[in-house]
C-alpha cells in the first residue's frame, strides 16, 4: 500500500470528480478510494491498483510499459530515427506516448484571429491517436511478457496491443455498433472516470469518424502473431510527394477530390474533368502505375479507384 503515489490518487480524485461527477471527496483516502473501485483484496492492492497508482509498476509487472518507436521511411528496420520506452502508471504511458507521436508528425499553425492562441492543426486526428494507444493499453494482456509498442512510419502509424480481441467480437464489428466487452475491467473503470476511454464500446468507431473528418483513409485492425494491431494512415500524397512523382495540376486536382469523396469511377473521371471514356482510362490507370492510386475491380460497373494507402516503393513486388 505504501508503494502507491498519493499524488497521483490526488490527480485522480480531482479528474474523476471533475469529468464524471465522481462522488468521492478529494481528500478521501487510499484505502478507501480502493475499496470503492474494488482494487484491493485483503487489505492489499490489486494488480490492477498497482498499475494504475503505483510510482513504479514496473517492479511487478516488468513489461507493463510502453515502446514508441519512429521508423525511418515504411520498414520496420535499424536505425531507427528515435525510441523511448515509457513506464511509470498507465495513465502516464498513454500521455507520454500520445506526446511522442505528435512531436513527430507535422503540424500547422494557424492565425490569433480569433483567440490569443493560435491553433495547431496536426497530420494526424491527436483524438484518434489518443484514443489507439489508450485502448492498447486498457485492454492489453498483462500476462503477456510483451509490451504495448508504438510504431511511426513514414506512411502509417501503428499501434500493437499484446492480445486477442474478446471471443464475442470479430474485426468486421469493430466498425459498428457492438458492445463494451473490456478485458481488463478493473482497469478500465478507472480509465473511464478519468475520461481516458468511453463505457459505449465506441472507441474504434470514433477513430474512423475522426480520419474520415481529417479526409485520411480509414484505420484499420488486423490480428498479427499474437497482437492486435491499429492503424492509423497518415496523407503521404504531400505536394512534395507529388512533385517528385510528377503529378500535373490535373492530377492534383483528382488527389484533392477523393481526399473527400474516397473513390471514383471510369464514369464519373468523364464528367468531372470533360473527358472521353478512354483518355479517363489512361489517365486513371497511369496514377494507379504511378502508385497514386489502387483500383479496386477489373472491368465493369464495379471498378472504381481509392488513393492507395502506401506509396509504391521501387523494386517491391508489384512495382
Amino acid at each position: 500500500m505504501k508503494e502507491l503515489s498519493r499524488k497521483r490518487i490526488d490527480w485522480f480524485l480531482e479528474t474523476a470528480r471533475r469529468e464524471r461527477r465522481f462522488p468521492l471527496k478529494a481528500s478521501t483516502a487510499t484505502k478507501a478510494l480502493l475499496t470503492h473501485l474494488n482494487l484491493i483484496e485483503n487489505n492489499q492492492p490489486t494488480n490492477a491498483a498497482v498499475l494504475l497508482f503505483s510510482a513504479n509498476p514496473q517492479k511487478y509487472y516488468r513489461t507493463a510499459e510502453t515502446k514508441c518507436i519512429h521508423c525511418y521511411g515504411t520498414e520496420y528496420r535499424r536505425p531507427f530515427a528515435s525510441q523511448q520506452v515509457y513506464g511509470g502508471d498507465i495513465f502516464e504511458q498513454a500521455d507520454q506516448a500520445r506526446e511522442f507521436v505528435l512531436s513527430k508528425i507535422n503540424r500547422s499553425v494557424g492565425t490569433r484571429a480569433e483567440s490569443n492562441i493560435a491553433p495547431a492543426t496536426f497530420e494526424l486526428p491527436p483524438d484518434a491517436v489518443g484514443e489507439a494507444i489508450v485502448n492498447a493499453i486498457a485492454h492489453r494482456d498483462y500476462h503477456s511478457n510483451a509490451s504495448v509498442e508504438v510504431r511511426l512510419f513514414a506512411d502509417r502509424l501503428e499501434v500493437w496491443n499484446p492480445g486477442h480481441l474478446p471471443g464475442t467480437l470479430v474485426l468486421e464489428d469493430l466498425r459498428h455498433d457492438h458492445a463494451s466487452v473490456p478485458n481488463n475491467p478493473m482497469i478500465a473503470e478507472p480509465l473511464y472516470l478519468a475520461r481516458y476511454i468511453e463505457r459505449a464500446g465506441s472507441g474504434t468507431q470514433t477513430m474512423i469518424e475522426l480520419c474520415r473528418e481529417a479526409e485520411l483513409p480509414e484505420p484499420t485492425f488486423e490480428q498479427r502473431s499474437g497482437f492486435f494491431v491499429v492503424t492509423i494512415w497518415r496523407d503521404w500524397l504531400t505536394d512534395e510527394v507529388l512533385a517528385e512523382m510528377g503529378v500535373n495540376e490535373q492530377e492534383r486536382r483528382l488527389v484533392l477530390l477523393l481526399k473527400g469523396k474516397g473513390k471514383i469511377a471510369n464514369k464519373e473521371y468523364q464528367e468531372e474533368f470533360g473527358v472521353s471514356k478512354p483518355t479517363a482510362s489512361r489517365h486513371l490507370d497511369e496514377l494507379a502505375t504511378k502508385g497514386v492510386l489502387t483500383k479496386v475491380g477489373t472491368t465493369g460497373k464495379g471498378t472504381y479507384y481509392v488513393l492507395s494507402r502506401k506509396r509504391l516503393i521501387k523494386g517491391s513486388k508489384g512495382s
